[in-house]
């Protein structure tokens, strides 16, 4: 096969930069900054990049995100996504505040915020500041106490998740919407259609599920040899000692997570609950866009801004190799329509081994996010997706059902006219 195409754009590529300038950016105002000290969180160990300082972002520097922001999207609906770290440790009146300037350089386009959190601190006057103000909240939960607690632990190594349901008590209480993000790593192996039922009976409708796939790297004591009982930094794959982190979901593991909550979604819950895996492949299936850039063919639409300011391609790659520049002396549309970011996006296709253009659910997969892409092929090849197998599985199971959710969308039928045929399949 030839591998001219890895010079050349997608058409969906051309059409978009092409087209009216739109993107996502995260926003990070409390950077790394978090009162949890999750085993598995990749943002902790940022602010290393920081000299190890308490980030938090200035109220001039936020006017200024919000003005670019807003300024540099040609649609007429901007989305604020924030996130950390943990958001909520910079307080109320920063939010605030933050509505204040929205309204101040909207200019007649229509505001959307949404905000990640692990819920330990939310109380009632949060609660009634996002119902008055229509955030969408995301809460972190892993499932149940006994897989929530493995790994998501505060400061001091305790539990969290009694602190995260009282959090989330006080939102369904307020009206809030919200959705639940539950990352997939060793714990929740063998349980996933567990998990499932468990964030339905919190209420959540709309959930995203995240492969932990990590590579970690000890300090060394004095003698050279790696501290196994100390905290490891999270890091890239390449660097030298970096061992798979030992939380990390196996590859079938995951696969096999996604369909047997499938096998139970599939008869039961279509168009009343939905999984981001789940849309995402039917999306695909149909070939529209996903809604999530993990799945898309290439990626480069969602950055990340920093507390002071800088622009990172993408939030799994805040290295300093991948910096853009900083919105206070460098503008936000010529950085996100820059080479370089354009270049970070089209390389999502065009890093992929050859073999993932042989296999018959690339179009499915697109194979997911670079972050993952550290295995080599049985040729050699580098860059094959670690968690291929297990999408392999997954994709190879919903196959025949994807068919004909994707037959009832091309007849003008709700995909959720599967369920009677799901049923009596065995």
């Amino acid at each position: 096969m030839s591998s001219d195409f890895r010079n050349t754009i997608t058409l969906s590529d051309a059409i978009r930069i092409g087209g009216p300038v739109s993107f996502n950016i995260m926003l990070k105002p409390a950077g790394s900054l978090c009162n949890l000290d999750c085993h598995y969180c990749y943002y902790l160990d940022k602010s290393d990049i920081y000299g190890g300082r308490e980030p938090r972002m200035t109220l001039d520097m936020l006017e200024t995100v919000v003005r670019e922001y807003i300024n540099a999207n040609d649609v007429p609906e901007v989305q604020f996504n924030w996130h950390g770290g943990e958001p909520l440790v910079l307080g109320l009146d920063f939010y605030k505040k933050a509505l204040i300037l929205e309204r101040k350089y909207a200019k007649g386009k229509t505001i959307h915020n949404t905000i990640q959190t692990n819920g330990t601190l939310i109380t009632r006057e949060w609660a009634d500041f996002f119902a008055a103000n229509d955030f969408l909240v995301g809460i972190s939960i892993d499932g149940p106490e006994d897989i929530h607690n493995k790994y998501r632990k505060d400061k001091g190594g305790g539990p969290t998740f009694d602190r995260v349901l009282r959090g989330l008590d006080m939102l369904f209480r307020a009206g809030v919407q919200f959705n639940t993000m539950s990352t997939v790593n060793k714990a929740s192996e063998g349980r996933g259609l567990e998990v499932y039922k468990f964030l339905k009976s919190l209420g959540s409708r709309f959930m995203q599920f995240m492969p932990v796939v990590e590579h970690v790297k000890f300090p060394l004591d004095k003698t050279g040899k790696p501290m196994k009982k100390a905290r490891p930094h999270i890091v890239d794959p390449s660097e030298e000692r970096a061992v798979l982190a030992n939380w990390s979901v196996g590859d079938v593991a995951f696969g096999t997570f996604l369909c047997d909550i499938f096998d139970y979604w599939v008869r039961n819950d279509v168009g009343e609950y939905f999984v981001n895996q789940f849309d995402s492949a039917l999306a695909n299936w149909c070939g529209a866009q996903p809604g999530t850039c993990v799945y898309a063919q290439t990626c480069g639409g969602n950055a990340v801004i920093e507390h002071n300011g800088d622009l990172y391609s993408c939030d799994h790659f805040v290295y300093p190799e991948y910096k853009l520049g900083n919105i206070a002396v460098d503008n936000i549309r010529t950085m996100m329509t820059s080479p370089a970011q354009t270049k970070f996006g089209i390389d999502k296709r065009n890093t992929l081994p050859l073999k993932c253009f042989k296999c018959k659910y690339l179009f499915a997969c697109n194979g997911e996010c670079p972050k993952h892409r550290f295995n080599k092929t049985e040729a050699g090849e580098t860059g094959l997706n670690a968690l291929c197998a297990g999408y392999y599985k997954y994709y190879d199971h919903v196959a025949p059902y994807m068919d004909k959710m994707k037959e009832l969308l091309d007849k003008k039928m709700p995909p959720s006219g599967i369920i009677p045929w799901a049923r009596l399949r065995k």
